[in-house]
């Protein structure tokens, strides 16, 4: 109960904070229950005046420390939970922050690195680039007795303990959350809140963020335009990673781009090709290829870097895009939905003609415009905002994908307003199809089938044996009834009682927040 009393109490401040600087005026009213509509109402009566929504969003996130931000920039990935408005509200979140001292750095890579920072670099400059997880730095290093440029990235201190004690905050919202709303649990706010706990996890040992880095420079080593940092496993922990610098021009800085007389158009083919070469053909993909992490080097190549967030798709999930993609195309709008309900993403006591109909909404519009008209990723965002009517599972992959894939997009049609998605990407998708929808795919399906079904077969004495203890339980509850012991009976009474408290509590809490409100309100 006392931790209970300490989220309650942290999420209050949270909510004043973003009441206050006007977050709640992002939120469509229409997506909230009546009770949230009125408490939607209430905060906007304590929100600061005369500033845009965006710089309301990113300063009570950065107010509310390192975790808040990250979850603002993890929430811009899913507007199936936050709506369309806030979801474009938190992309243009960056996740800047004041770097921490130099000698705390200093001291940190040297404790990580168990040397003395001279006998690692050469050279270690201050910081040049600050977030909430780490910070960078230039440095150089002897290698074979040649000076090289070396990209340093130290994590902040203590930033595991902030994030730890705000994502248990998260995880109890959820968990309420779930609990008394369907939609919740349509959304999956837990596994949200999990992703995002995992993402996290993940970027704040750069160990892994270096086995990614590896891991696509493995999968790109073919690639005529992309390439990626080579990783310097000697000086890179749990806390360090160290890598090549990339001297190149970011593909935010325009005017560097435009003196370099840089072929703009040919670029966007490039930034679109290259993300889905990656997502069908490796099914690992960098997942925040916004301007700022891309660059052009000196031999034309895009590289990419900040791989703290990646995106995964399996073998079912690209059959899905390759097959959705290629059924707009030809207008097969019942293939499309066949597509859906094969997967399991849509529960099936739906009609696949009803759902069919719905997907005809979306496509016939498409066939009316021209081809620089049609995006991939509205295509697919108008497709996930159907299918919820429909009951489909949230697909955190599907929608990180999806995100990226709109990121992708803008930042390909900056460089040429005019560009056809759809010819940009059909050498790729071509590729894929032909080679795991033909005939040679088609093999290699029933190769693995086989396998499969092998599996099983040297399974089946076990599969055996526990189908008959499981037929011999059935047949003693049958014959003799359920019994519960007194303890599951008392621990059934406590549970009920707790729920009663949980909405004693609840009642109370609503009532203080309130009174609070009003008191800020006489304080203005």
């Amino acid at each position: 109960m006392i931790s209970a009393f300490t989220h309650i109490a942290r999420l209050i401040r949270a909510a004043f904070v973003f009441a206050r600087e006007g977050v709640f005026g992002s939120v469509d009213p229409s997506l909230v229950p009546p009770p949230g509509q009125l408490a939607l109402k209430l905060a906007r009566l304590v929100e600061r005046r005369g500033v845009k929504h965006g710089p309301r969003i990113s300063r009570a996130l950065t107010r509310m420390g390192p975790a808040y931000l990250k979850l603002g920039q993890f929430l811009a990935t899913r507007p199936d939970v936050v709506g369309v408005i806030m979801a474009r509200d938190l992309e243009s979140l960056q996740d800047r922050l004041p770097p921490f001292p130099q000698d705390e750095a200093e001291a940190a890579i040297a404790t990580s690195l168990e040397r003395p920072l001279k006998d690692v670099f050469v050279s270690f400059g201050p910081p040049v680039a600050a977030a909430s997880i780490a910070q960078v730095h230039r440095g150089e290093v002897l290698h074979a007795g040649i000076r090289k440029s070396v990209a340093v990235k130290v994590l902040r201190p203590n930033v595991a303990t902030r994030f730890r004690r705000d994502l248990s905050d998260f995880f109890f919202v959820a968990h309420k959350a779930e609990a008394y709303s369907a939609e919740a649990r349509r959304l999956r706010l837990i596994e949200v809140i999990n992703t995002m706990s995992r993402s996290v996890a993940m970027e704040m040992d750069l160990r892994l963020e270096a086995a990614a880095l590896s891991e696509m420079a493995e999968n790109t080593q073919g690639d005529p335009d992309f390439r990626v940092p080579s990783v310097d496993w000697d000086r890179t922990t749990h806390n360090v990673l160290t890598m090549e610098w990339i001297d190149g021009i970011a593909l935010n800085d325009h005017k560097r781009l435009a003196e370099s007389q840089v072929d703009l158009p040919d670029l966007g083919r490039k930034v679109i090709q290259s993300f889905l070469r990656h997502a069908l053909r490796d099914g690992f993909f960098h997942a925040d290829m916004h301007p700022g992490n891309l660059f052009l080097d000196d031999a034309g190549r895009l590289v990419a870097v900040d791989f703290g967030i990646m995106g995964r798709l399996g073998m079912k999930e690209r059959r899905f895009l390759a097959e959705i993609l290629l059924g707009f195309i030809t207008r097969d709008y019942r293939r499309v939905a066949e597509v859906h309900f094969e997967a399991g993403y849509v529960p099936a006591h739906h009609s696949v003609e009803n759902f069919a109909q719905a997907i005809r909404a979306i496509g016939e519009p498409i066939h009316n415009r021209t081809a620089e008209e049609i995006s991939m990723a509205r295509l697919l965002t108008l497709l996930l905002e159907v299918t919820g009517l429909f009951d489909m599972t949230t697909r955190p992959e599907l929608i990180l994908l999806q995100k990226t894939m709109v990121v992708v997009e803008g930042v390909a049609r900056g460089f040429d307003p005019r560009l056809d998605i759809w010819k940009v990407a059909d050498p790729v998708v071509r590729e894929w199809i032909e080679r795991n929808l033909g005939p040679i795919g088609r093999v290699q399906g029933a190769l693995a089938g086989t396998g499969d079904i092998a599996r099983v077969l040297m399974r089946m004495p076990e599969i055996a044996e526990r189908s008959v203890k499981v037929l011999e339980q059935l047949e003693t509850m049958t014959r003799e009834g359920i019994r519960l012991s007194p303890e599951s009976i008392a621990a059934m009474g406590r549970s009920e009682g707790r729920k009663n408290r949980w909405r004693t509590v609840a009642l109370w809490i609503i009532a203080a927040t309130f009174i609070g409100i009003l008191i800020a309100v006489r304080n203005l």
